[in-house]
Parts: structure tokens; C-alpha cells; sequence
């Protein structure tokens, strides 16, 4: 019996996982062998978003690597393939189709798609290719510019350091350029697994979790020796501890080895390359960790600058300071992943990070994590160089707590953000430096969806960010931090995508926008035609000077002859 739409697309979001509540645990993550997750791995992991008492059913920004949970029953898809036939006078053809999209191109912001997790299998193939192959083709039917995949470096390089696996990678983007579709290929250097929506187990490389195994400090670390394997410690970057190499050396040839295995698409069908700077892909520290319940939004988080590599860094740049005595710790007094900034001596309003050793250490974090982003984009571009492709970084939507004077969450992150000053300004500098594009999350929430006793603000934050990427004269795009189908969302989208920042005529339009993710609640019909309605929209841009009626009868129509392509790619799911 043919498999029904619903269990053909909806595996390409792979198994869903429960919404439970994690226990958290006291013990630390060290006593794990980080190289047994390769030979047992792991079970999917039940992680909260939530605060007791404090918030319900929100969540903070997440990543191509944090999407969220799907639930714990797959939706009946079957309505969709039968609106998709319905209310079709007479097939579009292919003609139509591209000369309406012909007729957008230009204009206003192009929209990806990010791709499912586990859209490459750990035997290095396509997953479900039949089911994506549909897919692919259903995407270009709604205007769709492109779609953002993860390259991982724990699949492509898992054997041995220097053997290189791109069959399923090859396979995908082979089939993105039959489509029509440009790809942004993320070179994923960080664990898949321990975050929301986590639904496959992507660890490190085989042979960098043994060496973790005999150097655990080549793990990010917190005061309480909690071990992190979602990355490795950037306190590390340039020492040979893998296996002869360094981690900034073998991030360098990874992306060689892509960049000689692809150059006949790069330019073309492969247009950017999003290189992979933190946990989930992200410039930051892996200051908020869901795995086994540790960190629970909206908590402040903790920093992570106390494995020995980092601590050797602190002691070095406090003896440069004439205070040595600062070198030997993080701040004691900075509480625990799930305080609020006033349960601390260090975060509260007149607190510890104002001090002259608070501005010494944030300082000396802070600019750690630039380095780090500055070290792997010099290797970036001089790999990519000529190529064609654009190179992009992603940078966490931190906006819970934003409204407190110290920002603390953004703190522990590495984002030297203050009330007083400005955090980002840096980060777009350094990236402007490298012709870098400054990815931004949350660009989908707005200020009175979230717990205001948590002073979030994403709006507030989008907008500071993208006056900084003003200033620095750098690239802005963005992302939606968590799936959202509904035209409230869409509409903020919209608008963030091309803000008036600063009061004059002029705004400031992001440069791409990337949707989270393609999954089984896209292809429902109500959400595709709203989908395929808001890509038209980005499309078109705030500078198209027509009536809402107008753009409300081409959106119509453009869903309208999408149709026909749509109830294809459904016929192709169900044989």
C-alpha cells in the first residue's frame, strides 16, 4: 500500500519528539564519554522552553539546528493534496509559472527555505528522495528563490581526519539545480542533538570526540565543570589538538575540500556559504544548553570560559592588565543558568558588570568571541575567494531580558550588549571586514508575544542590530526563529525586512530571508497558500507602489497556478 502524503513529506522533518519536560541534573556533563555517543547513539532528547510559574509555551530564538517540535502526532496531509487538486480551472504550465516568476525577480527580498535535519542519512544519502525530490519541485512552485541546508562536518569527515563523504551533499544540491533552486550551504562545525527539535543525533567527527575523550578541556566548560560537546572550545582554535591540526585548520580544509568537490556549482546553483561559528551554527558561547533540562528559557545562562584553554587566555590578558588576581575565575557571583538578572550580585540593575573588573573580563570575553569569528572568516574567504559565492555568519536573536539594564543572557553569549552600549556594532564590523553578511534570527517576533516580565524585546533588538549593520555598511538578512504560519508573522517579517531605522526615506531591506524550515505543517493548505502568499510579498517588496487590492489578486493568482505544480509533487509522494 502507497504511503499517505502525510507520513512521505512529514518524514522529511524526521521522528518528532515529545514535549516533556526534562529533569534537570546536578551532575556534570564530564563524566560522559563524548566518543560512545558515536557508538550508542543517543535518544532523542526531551528538553523544556519554559520558565515554572513564569511563561507558557514560549520558547527563544532557535536555529537551522533548533527548529521545533513537530508534536507528538504527525498531521493528516491528505486535506492538502485535496486542496491542492481543488479549484484549479485549468492547468498552469510551466511557461506560466516561470514568467510570473521572471516577472518578480529583482525585486524585494528573496525567500530560502531551510532544509529538514536529517535531508542527508548517516550512510551519506539523500533522505526520502522520491519524498524531497517533490518537495524541491513544490518550493520552486511557490516562487521560492532557493533552500539552506546543513553541510555537517560529523557525516562528511566522521571516519578519519581528511576522508571526505559528499554522496548524499552531491546527490541533493544536484537535484536543487534541476529545480531551479540556489542553495545556501551551512558548513555545520557543531553537534546536531540537545536542542529543541533536535530530531536526529549528529555528533562530532569520530576521531575529534576521542580526542575530547583524552582532552576534555577541548570542551567548552562551565564554573561547575558541566562539559559541552555542541562545539569545540574557540579557546583551542589555533593549537594542534587534532590529530596533528588545529580546529581552525581543519575548518579550513573541510571547506576546501567542499569548495574543490562543488566549484562547478559554486556561483551558480551553490550562491552563499554560511560558515559555522558556534553551537547551532551561531557566533556565540553555548551559554543556554537545554540538554537534560540544564537551561530553561528565560534564564540568564552562564559563561563558559572555564575549560583550560580559555582560563590560560583569561590569566594571560589579566597580567597584561596589571590585576593578575583576575585571572584565576569567570565571576563567582553571576548565579545559574535559570536566574533572572536581579537574583544576581553581578547582573542586577547596579551590579558587578559595571564594575571596572566586569568591564575587564565582558571585555576579555566578548572580544574572545570576535577573534574566534575573525580567525575562521580569514580562512573562509581566502578558500572561497573568486568563487562566486557570498559568505554570511549567523548571530543569535538574544532578546529575553532585553529590556534590564545589563542584557545578561546576550552577556553570557559573548554579546557584549549594555543598555550603555552596543554589542553588535563590533560583531558587523568584524564581518564587514571580511565582506561577511550578518545573519540575524528572531526577525519573526514581536514585542508584546513574549513574557514582558521578562522584558523581551525582539523588535527593539532587531532593529538595534540593524542599525548596526548600517553603521558598518555590512549585509543584513534574516531568519525566523521559530516556524510560524500565520499572517501576524508574516507581517512582521515584512516589515523587519525592509525597516526604517533611522527616520528618513531610506530602509534599510535585508539582503535575503531565510524561512524555518521546510516540515509537514508547510504543505498543509491553509499554511501553503499563506506561504506561497508571503513569499509573493517579499518579492515584491515595500517599494511596490500598488493598491492591497492589486497585490491581493496577483498573490491570489500566483497561488492559483502554483496549484497544478503543488498536486504533482503530492501525486509523486503517494507512489
Amino acid at each position: 500500500m502507497a504511503l499517505s502524503m502525510t507520513h512521505q513529506i512529514g518524514a522529511l522533518a524526521g521522528t518528532p519528539i515529545p514535549a516533556e519536560t526534562g529533569t534537570s541534573s546536578g551532575e556534570s556533563m564530564a563524566t560522559v564519554s563524548a566518543s560512545s555517543m558515536w557508538k550508542s547513539p543517543a535518544s532523542p532528547l526531551r528538553c523544556s522552553v519554559q520558565k515554572p510559574d513564569i511563561v507558557e509555551g514560549l520558547s527563544p530564538p532557535l536555529s537551522p539546528c533548533r527548529s521545533p517540535v513537530l508534536g507528538s502526532t504527525r498531521m493528516d496531509l491528505s486535506m492538502a493534496c485535496q486542496a491542492f487538486a481543488t479549484e484549479v480551472e485549468a492547468p498552469a504550465t510551466e511557461r506560466e509559472y516561470r514568467e510570473v516568476v521572471a516577472h518578480d525577480k529583482g525585486k524585494g527580498v528573496p525567500v530560502y527555505v531551510m532544509m529538514p535535519l536529517d535531508s542527508v542519512t548517516m550512510n551519506n544519502t539523500v533522505n526520502r528522495r522520491k519524498a524531497m525530490n517533490a518537495s524541491l519541485q513544490a518550493l520552486k512552485s511557490a516562487g521560492v528563490e532557493g533552500i539552506m541546508m546543513d553541510v555537517w562536518w560529523g557525516l562528511v569527515e566522521r571516519d578519519a581526519p581528511g576522508t571526505y563523504n559528499w554522496g548524499g551533499y552531491t546527490e541533493l544540491i544536484e537535484m536543487a539545480k534541476r529545480h531551479g533552486l540556489k542553495v545556501q550551504a551551512v558548513m555545520s562545525f557543531h553537534q546536531c542533538g540537545g536542542n529543541v527539535g533536535d530530531s536526529v543525533t549528529i555528533p562530532l567527527p569520530k576521531w575529534a570526540m576521542e580526542e575530547i575523550d583524552n582532552d576534555p578541556d577541548l570542551a567548552y566548560t562551565d564554573q561547575w565543570g558541566r562539559r559541552n560537546y555542541e562545539y569545540l572550545s574557540l579557546g583551542c582554535d589555533t593549537l594542534p589538538v587534532l590529530k596533528g591540526r588545529s580546529p581552525v585548520q581543519c575548518y579550513a580544509d573541510f571547506m576546501r575540500a567542499f569548495r574543490d568537490n562543488f566549484k562547478h556549482v559554486l556561483g551558480d546553483t551553490i550562491v552563499e556559504i554560511q560558515v559555522g561559528m558556534g553551537p547551532a551554527g551561531e557566533l556565540r558561547y553555548p551559554s543556554y544548553p537545554e540538554q537534560n533540562g540544564t537551561w530553561k528559557f528565560p534564564g540568564i545562562g552562564a559563561f563558559q570560559c572555564y575549560d583550560k584553554y580559555m582560563l590560560d587566555s583569561l590569566k594571560a590578558a589579566a597580567e597584561s592588565s596589571g590585576k593578575p588576581e583576575w585571572g584565576s575565575t569567570g565571576p563567582t557571583d553571576a548565579g545559574h543558568y535559570n536566574n533572572w538578572p536581579e537574583d544576581t550580585p553581578f547582573f542586577r540593575k547596579e551590579g558587578g558588570w559595571k564594575s571596572t573588573y566586569g568591564e575587564f573580563f565582558l571585555s576579555w570575553y566578548s572580544q574572545m568571541l570576535i577573534e574566534h569569528g575573525e580567525r575562521i572568516l580569514t580562512s573562509a574567504k581566502s578558500v572561497f575567494d573568486n568563487t562566486g559565492v557570498k559568505i554570511s555568519v549567523k548571530v543569535a536573536g538574544i532578546h529575553w531580558h532585553y529590556g534590564t539594564r545589563s542584557h545578561a543572557p546576550e552577556l553570557t553569549a559573548g554579546y557584549y550588549n549594555t543598555r550603555n552600549r552596543d554589542g553588535y556594532l563590533p560583531i558587523a564590523q568584524m564581518l564587514a571586514r571580511h565582506d561577511a553578511i550578518f545573519n540575524f534570527t528572531c526577525i519573526e517576533m514581536r514585542d508584546h508575544e513574549q513574557p514582558q516580565d521578562a522584558l523581551c524585546a525582539p523588535e527593539k533588538l532587531v532593529k538595534q542590530v540593524a542599525l548596526a549593520t548600517q553603521k558598518a555598511q555590512v549585509p543584513l538578512a534574516g531568519e525566523n526563529a521559530l516556524p510560524r504560519y500565520d499572517e501576524f508573522a508574516h507581517q512582521q517579517i515584512l516589515q523587519a525586512s525592509s525597516l526604517d531605522i533611522d527616520g528618513n526615506s531610506e530602509n534599510r531591506e535585508m539582503c535575503a530571508f531565510t524561512y524555518l524550515r521546510m516540515n509537514p505543517q508547510l504543505f498543509q493548505a491553509d499554511n501553503w497558500g499563506r506561504f506561497v502568499a508571503f513569499v509573493k510579498k517579499m518579492k515584491e517588496g515595500k517599494g511596490d507602489n500598488k493598491c492591497r487590492e492589486q497585490v491581493e489578486r496577483e498573490t491570489e493568482h500566483f497561488v492559483h497556478i502554483s496549484r497544478p505544480l503543488v498536486q504533482e509533487a503530492a501525486v509523486a509522494l503517494t507512489h
